[in-house]
């Protein structure tokens, strides 16, 4: 059953936060006017203070990460960034919703032990490459961006920077730290998807433990349903403390934590209905149709304790290091609707059988990351050299539940309110251990006024073992592997004249089978997944820098691709290669001062060039891959305090599975799943009430579309409905 008094805690926390903040504008409020979401009461008004921002400028100087050392202009690769700027307008609550604004990434559903934010990037999965401040963030959990300073996508293989994983590129989260001056901030939503959220975020100068030293807080909680989705609920709540201190000086030093717990009646959609021999399409029903039990439950827990430690010995020479423990949890019971049939049949003759995927399980992480970046000279050559080491731990322990006796639903008419009477048993114990170490130079050489030379080499050692415990008949097995592997990056860059530059790029990286903590007597001696990626490109800032313009063509081609072992698809076997061939047009900064735009559109062709296995798939694009994609975000500031704001995405038809799943032998056995095409349209308005406080709605889902948000070989996820969020946010 679901654990109410822990829904009970999180209702709680949620509104001491969001009267917390009403209560923090009531305190500083003198005679400004404001505005408040519908049932919130209004606070008095605020004295005036004069609060700096960014309006009017983006950033293009480069990201928040020690191994890229050059503006972003003059970065040899495809770099998206998302400003918290834009977080805010748009009103996200999750790290999917900001990432709808690159459209080189799609959304796949959870699956199996799966769950957490499951990317697809470039045309190839990003499950294992999303990291937090420039270390890997391997739990398996849905982030929410309250702790966000931005969000940088670095795309293409990556390993030559984050050792393993990164084929398609990586996602890095950048968290909030302290600055010297103080201030509060806040904001308080209400939705029409019954949205309930506060947010607080807290500045403060401490001189009593020095005169540069400088505390951070941020807190959220969050409770909301899905608009058009029965029974489907999140909540989470989270708080993420910092402290530095050396703010402004060489040597600075910042403790930071962060932790998220979320309680979640999760949502794995509707079933695909396949026919033999015929394309799979998702079932045909009411949108809000839900398959699961109301006592369907996803819980999880992230706490990740950060130090970091920098010093400037001069202008020239840079180190830093980094240490982090981090432990996340979960457990979970979800229903995966299923519906089996082989000829057409009235949609009222068909049952869903519901799949119990069921578990719980702790992940940890232990790592320490050492930087030294120099700036020299040899002869007419400036260098600018990172080089580092960085290595560690991580563990992963699940117990995967098997269910019987499940009672099933109707297709048409599904019955949520069904007491759950299946019976449970553990199905698999498994202990998994990796320990890893890599090193690394990256050496940016600028060769005259025109022309930047840079390389990179690493060199990883990754060291898996894995033990499952005897369960019922299945005796113990234990399994090992070990790899060691470098990595290679090199780029040219032309720079025609000081706003703009044209490059080639080419990198690899490598995916072994033990890269999500997992192996099989299939895959334990198997080699890793290779890719190389070959890049063209050019980026221009235009409107003294206000503006970014680029585009790219590129190529990645991964061979050892592991597939689905066709005696057990549970378990994958390496037996294929696939490839990607692209093109990416994008747009970011401000037109004029009031004028913000977002803009990105992705061409994906992407292909099974050979399959061991699945002859009948060579030819057929990778699941979870639209060919055309593209997203655009825009602001104005309009006189009167006024701003307003619009959205659209697109994401064109994919499938599920890849026909990977075709029988070897047998055409159509398991037919195509194919999510069709769609698009969204979200709306803002702002009204700046004083310097102080802002009021603002977001509609998403402007005009009511029903579409597929998230795709899985076994179901589909619909997208939310039309829904309002009504915020007030105040700085001072």
């Amino acid at each position: 059953m679901k654990d109410q008094l822990s829904r009970q805690t999180r209702h709680l926390t949620t509104l001491l936060i969001t009267q917390g903040i009403v209560a923090a504008a009531n305190a500083q409020s003198t005679n400004s006017p404001a505005c408040v979401a519908p049932g919130a009461n209004a606070p008095s008004p605020l004295p005036e203070v004069v609060v700096t921002g960014q309006a009017g400028s983006y950033k293009t100087d480069g990201v928040a990460l020690p191994k890229i050392t050059q503006p972003l202009r003059d970065t040899p690769q495809t770099i998206d960034v998302i400003p918290r700027e834009v977080m805010d307008d748009q009103n996200a609550t999750t790290l999917r919703d900001a990432l709808r604004n690159v459209s080189g990434i799609s959304i796949a559903a959870g699956e199996g032990t799966l769950q957490g934010d499951n990317l697809t990037l470039r045309g190839f999965s990003a499950q294992d490459d999303i990291f937090l401040d420039g270390i890997r963030d391997i739990g398996s959990y849905y982030r929410d961006p309250f702790n966000y300073q931005e969000i940088d996508v670095l795309e293409g293989p990556e390993s030559v920077m984050f050792g393993r994983g990164s084929t398609g590129g990586v996602v890095n989260q950048e968290s909030k730290m302290p600055v010297a001056h103080p201030f509060v901030a806040g904001t308080l939503t209400l939705g029409t998807d019954v949205t309930r959220r506060g947010t607080v975020d807290v500045n403060e100068p401490v001189p009593e433990l020095g005169t540069n030293t400088a505390f951070r807080l941020n807190v959220m909680g969050n409770d909301s349903d899905v608009a058009r989705r029965d029974v489907t609920e999140n909540e989470r709540y989270g708080f993420a403390p910092s402290l530095t201190f050396g703010l402004g000086t060489p040597t600075r030093l910042t403790f930071s934590y962060f932790h998220q717990t979320e309680d979640d009646i999760p949502d794995y959609g509707i079933p695909w209905l396949k026919f033999l021999g015929q394309t799979a399409y998702p079932a045909d029903v009411a949108h809000n149709n839900y398959y699961g039990f109301q006592d369907d439950h996803f819980n999880a827990n992230a706490d990740i304790g950060t130090v970091k430690l920098e010093h400037d010995f001069n202008d020239s020479v840079t180190l830093r290091d980094q240490f982090r423990y981090a432990d996340y949890s979960r457990d979970y019971r979800i229903t995966e609707p299923q519906v089996t049939n082989t000829a057409a049949a009235p949609l009222s003759d068909l049952s869903v059988n519901r799949n119990e995927l069921g578990g719980d399980g702790s992940q940890t992480y232990l790592w320490d990351q050492l930087d030294l970046t120099t700036k020299f000279d040899t002869s007419s050559i400036e260098h600018t050299l990172v080089t580092g080491m960085e290595g560690g731990r991580e563990t992963a322990d699940l117990t995967r539940f098997t269910y019987g006796s499940v009672p099933g639903t109707s297709l048409i008419s599904p019955n949520e309110s069904q007491d759950f009477s299946g019976t449970i048993k553990v199905r698999s114990q498994v202990a998994t251990a990796a320990e890893t170490f890599g090193v690394y130079a990256l050496d940016t050489m600028k060769l005259g006024e025109h022309w930047e030379l840079s390389g990179g080499a690493r060199f990883d050692y990754f060291d898996a073992s894995d033990h499952m415990a005897a369960v019922g008949t299945t005796p113990a097995t234990n399994f090992n592997q070990t790899i060691t592997k470098p990595s290679w990056r090199g780029a040219l860059v032309y720079k025609p004249i000081e706003i703009g530059s044209i490059y080639f790029a080419y990198g690899t990286s490598w995916d072994p089978s033990a890269e999500n903590l997992a192996l099989s007597a299939l895959t334990a001696n198997t080699p890793p997944e290779e890719n190389e990626s070959f890049e063209f490109g050019a980026k221009w800032d235009l409107f003294h820098d206000r503006l970014s313009v680029r585009g790219s063509v590129f190529r990645t081609e991964q061979s050892n691709t592991r597939e689905p072992d066709p005696t057990d698809i549970t378990v994958d076997t390496v037996a294929g290669d696939e490839r990607v061939d692209g093109i990416e047009l994008a747009m970011s900064g401000h037109l004029t001062k009031d004028w913000l735009v977002l803009a990105t559109y992705d061409y994906l062709d992407s292909e099974m060039v050979s399959s061991k296995y699945y002859p009948l798939s060579v030819g057929q694009p990778l699941s979870n891959v639209p060919k055309n994609s593209a997203n655009l975000w825009t602001t104005y500031n309009l006189p009167w305090k006024f701003e307003i704001g619009a959205g659209i995405a697109y994401v064109g038809s994919r499938y599920a599975n890849s026909s990977t799943l075709l029988a070897p032998t047998i055409p159509g056995a398991v037919p195509e799943e194919d999510a069709p095409s769609y698009y969204i349209v979200d709306a803002l308005i702002k009204y700046k009430a004083s310097k102080r406080i802002t009021c603002q709605v977001n509609i998403n889902n402007l005009t009511d579309r029903f579409y597929y948000a998230q795709v899985f070989a076994g179901h589909v996820v619909p997208g939310a409905g039309i829904s309002a969020l009504f915020s007030t946010s105040f700085k001072f």
